[in-house]
């Protein structure tokens, strides 16, 4: 037995951060962690605090970009926690809280009326944008954090307007229901990315209590503030606007460290046009550093998803047009300057993708000057049937090497995030 002193029977881990051996001992069986006991009590404390704050399985059960996004959401936090202070005692001022010529019933009705506009707002902005944000997160994140500060200033502000009091603070509850649908809605798309084991509520968890800890440091940092605020707009107004712009730089710096394997409308356009410029696929990494995360004004023509049939044509004639050279099961046409896509029951994900990119080949053909301001109406609509054909030429030629090529490089091709909307068409004109 002695012989066998030392051989190791067994070997485990727990996840890639800890790791045990078995070994033969006396005729019994000794568990040992790999390089030695030394350290245990630095490694148990730090090992607490993962368990409690990180997803279980990291860093293998999340995404690579998972940690540095956590940092600048969690600096993004507590400068907003700060800010949110400041707000809030302005607020409170405004209702009356402090004033003995206040009476209950006029703060009691400003609440009332902040609470319902924002409710209304909250209904109308999940109705009019719910379906973006899922396809542009990143925008809709940086968007919703830049109105939650324009809602705070707004209310540092009220007090000092007493005559507009309640037309602000209830606007500014409208700006912030707005911020609570598009930041908790994009939040819950960037969770579906970090998630690499269908582990979406742990992490979702993890990230809560990640925001507890955060905001109960700002709240430690608040009662100190508090005091010195107090009757001191000056004061409260600088230390907002260092606070907010602190807030904006890590919301920018965390939307711009996710890194999306799977394609947007923003994503597939930067990745399509390099390749067609040059033939070179961009990674995951280096489209997400292109795109943009800023709401913006559309500079090309706009393309519309999964549009109903009188979208792309008005006529027969038109349907045999837009059916003609393409046995594909979408059809595209230009009406009013927009690129739209009229898509059939049995696309695949595959021909969505194709879809996308013709319709942005389309789009960068239209933004042209070249395309532009033909004679006359009927000329104008026989240039854009023209290019149309062209359009099928070029993803004929291009978009299998473009496809095999961007699945080498590591893009999700299974699934998307492009804005389709649900419109199914079955056209009767043969398709050859």
């Amino acid at each position: 037995m002695e012989e066998n002193a030392g051989l190791v029977l067994a070997t485990e881990r727990y996840g890639s951060a800890q790791s045990w051996k078995y070994l033969v001992k006396d005729g019994g069986m000794e568990r040992r962690r790999d390089g030695g006991e030394g350290g245990s009590r630095g490694n148990s404390v730090v090992g607490f605090f993962k368990s409690v704050f990180l997803p279980q399985g990291f860093p293998e059960s999340v995404s690579d970009d998972y940690l540095q996004y956590q940092f600048w959401d969690t600096v993004q936090a507590f400068s907003s926690s700060l800010s949110g202070t400041l707000a809030t005692q302005a607020s409170l001022k405004g209702v009356g809280v402090g004033n003995q010529e206040a009476t209950v019933a006029a703060a009691t009705v400003t609440w009332l009326l902040r609470d319902g506009t924002g409710m209304l707002g909250r209904i109308l902005f999940a109705w009019r944008k719910g379906s973006k944000l899922d396809s542009e997160a990143k925008k809709w994140r940086l968007f919703a954090d830049v109105l939650n500060d324009v809602a705070m200033f707004m209310e540092i502000l009220a007090p000092h307007f007493p005559a507009c009091f309640t037309l602000i603070v209830c606007t500014a509850g409208i700006f912030k229901s707005v911020v609570g649908v598009a930041g908790g809605a994009t939040r819950a798309a960037l969770t579906v990315h970090q998630a690499r084991r269908d582990n979406m509520a742990d992490i979702s968890a993890k990230d809560g209590s990640q925001e507890t800890l955060v905001n109960l440091a700002g709240l430690l940092v608040s009662l100190m503030l508090i005091p010195l605020v107090t009757d001191n707009p000056v004061l409260t107004l600088s230390l907002f606007f260092l606070f907010t712009v602190l807030h904006l730089f890590a919301n920018y710096k965390a939307v711009r460290s996710v890194v999306m394997e799977t394609f947007n409308e923003a994503r597939l356009s930067i990745v399509l046009r390099q390749y067609l410029k040059d033939k070179r696929i961009l990674s995951p990494l280096e489209a997400n550093r292109r795109e943009p995360v800023l709401l913006q004004f559309r500079t090309a023509a706009p393309i519309k998803l999964g549009v109903r049939l009188q979208d792309v044509v008005q006529s027969s004639e038109e349907l045999s047009l837009a059916s003609k050279e393409n046995s594909r099961p979408f059809l595209l046409g230009v009406t009013n300057g927009c690129v739209c896509v009229c898509l059939g029951p049995e696309a695949s994900v595959c021909d969505k993708i194709r879809a996308t990119c013709q319709a942005v080949w389309l789009s960068d053909k239209l933004s042209c000057p070249t395309s532009r301001n033909p004679p006359c109406a009927a000329a104008k609509q026989q240039s854009f049937w023209a290019i149309v054909f062209e359009s099928h030429k070029v993803m004929e030629a291009n978009f299998k090497p473009f496809l095999k090529g961007v699945e080498a490089a590591g893009w999700d091709v299974k699934r998307t995030l492009l804005d389709w909307d649900e419109w199914r068409v079955e056209w009767k004109t043969k398709r050859s």
